[in-house]
């Protein structure tokens, strides 16, 4: 069963944007209706405020301390005409509607029934002659020589112009951000694309080494993909040089093989001849024939399984090996197999929290041929030094395995430090191991260095990655 397959990015990111977008400009909608109303009814407000104030100004007491206001005097035209929608009264005395204007017609306005302090203007909420929302204005006023008597002066104006407003702008907001919302979804869908293209580059550029036109991803990609490409690069390379260690030993293999194969196909031929019995003399030396180029194959399978090993293990690298107690364990080892020779394998102390950056069998298959190599050719002494390094701002390990014997010449040394040579054991102070220990090291991005001692023999000096 195949999982279902997931949203592209593109859409994610569209969908994304789109709620995004969305969602902004609802708030700034909604902001911006509620500010534009209430700088409007701030602006009605004051226009009220201003015929209040001119209503007052007009407003006078006769002798019998009643209240006077001459309507020609008022400059607006809508105090007269009935239900224009601005409206005015005076209030006192218990009775409503004292004095009004013409546009109330024969009615009054209904005001709270609240008490206006002097020097305030009360606004209200209320319904004016036809049953329509008005807002109101009020203040409380005096007859000078009766101070006492108050008065109450209102005016009032429809609402409805100010709702009419408000909704027109709230339309117009309505499609302008609309119009706003199409522009910048067209503007991400832009911007998508165009920051999605470096992505369909690389994937035209997998498509080539997956088809086999091109070794490693060709072109050059934005800072943020580039690492990316960078690092599949990397995986690629290391993959090819996989494949060419495989090749190359697979190479060498055959190669090692084919003189044995050869020699025992020659010895097979000569105990199969039809009617030519060896001589009796003969048999001894055939068997050791085939037991030395048995034991010959034999080596040349182990070391390059070894090595076949080593990579599929050490690549990744991921495991920490603590170093003493293999260390430990591998001198032990060492001086049962040449106690004859009375040997003294010396770890001179170190940190025991040292750990390697890789396998447990890797680091024994180093350490374990470089001891034995000591060992093989030490007189009476090895001598083991471990101590953090550091290469190019990386911790590495280095160890020193040092002994006393007769070591190895400048040639000698060179040619066992050349990438790939395989030193058979019958040259002096070198042998196999040595060729795996090499390899390994490669393997792992170390170094091996082979000097001569202070005491006369070899001095291997390997730098490994540190945990």
């Amino acid at each position: 069963m195949t999982a279902a397959a997931a949203p592209s990015l593109r859409r994610r990111l569209l969908a994304a944007t789109t709620v995004v977008l969305a969602l902004a400009l609802l708030a700034a909608g909604w902001g911006l209706s509620a500010l534009f109303r209430d700088h409007a009814m701030q602006q009605f407000q004051a226009g009220l405020q201003g015929q209040l104030d001119q209503l007052t100004a007009r407003l006078e007491f006769d002798s019998a301390a009643q209240p006077v206001l001459d309507a020609a005097t008022l400059s607006d035209p809508r105090w007269d005409r009935p239900y224009s929608g601005l409206y005015w009264q005076l209030d006192g005395a218990g009775r409503a509607g004292v004095l009004r204007s013409r546009s109330l017609w024969d009615q009054a306005l209904q005001l709270p029934a609240d008490r206006v302090a002097d020097g305030t203007v009360h606004v209200h909420d209320a319904t004016g002659p036809r049953g329509q929302p008005v807002l109101v204005l009020e203040r409380q006023v005096h007859d000078p020589r009766q101070p006492q008597a108050a008065w109450r002066l209102a005016v009032a104006a429809d609402t409805a112009p100010l709702d009419e407003a408000v909704q027109r702008f709230r339309g117009q907001l309505a499609l302008s951000l609309l119009v706003l919302f199409a522009l910048l979804l067209a503007a991400s869908w832009i911007q998508v694309l165009v920051g999605l293209a470096p992505l369909r580059a690389l994937h035209q550029a997998l498509d080539a080494v997956r088809s086999g036109s091109a070794p490693r991803l060709q072109g050059r990609f934005p800072a943020e993909v580039q690492p990316l490409a960078d690092d599949f690069n990397g995986v690629l390379d290391q993959n090819a040089a996989m494949v060419e260690q495989a090749r190359k030993h697979a190479g060498n293999l055959a190669h090692a093989l084919k003189t044995p194969l050869a020699v025992l196909r020659q010895v097979g031929d000569r105990l199969a001849t039809v009617g030519t019995a060896p001589a009796t003399g003969e048999l001894p030396q055939l068997g050791a024939l085939v037991h030395e180029q048995v034991a010959r194959a034999a080596r040349h399978v182990d070391w390059h399984l070894a090595r076949s090993r080593s990579a599929a293990l050490g690549r990744a690298g991921s495991q920490a090996t603590r170093i003493e107690p293999v260390l430990q364990g591998l001198a032990r080892v060492m001086t049962r197999v040449h106690a004859q020779r009375d040997l003294d394998v010396a770890i001179e102390p170190f940190d025991a929290g040292l750990a390697f950056q890789g396998e447990e069998q890797d680091l024994q298959e180093l350490l374990g041929n470089l001891l034995d190599n000591a060992c093989k050719w030490a007189r009476r002494e090895v001598r083991v030094r471990v101590q953090p390094a550091d290469l190019a701002g990386r911790p590495q390990l280095r160890v020193e395995v040092e002994d006393d014997g007769p070591g190895m010449d400048d040639a000698q040394r060179a040619q066992a430090s050349l990438r790939g040579v395989r030193l058979d054991e019958s040259v002096p102070g070198a042998g196999l191991g040595l060729a795996i220990v090499q390899d390994l090291v490669e393997l792992y991005g170390g170094t091996l260095d082979l000097q001569r001692s202070s005491r006369g023999g070899l001095l291997a000096v390997l730098l490994l990655p540190a945990a």
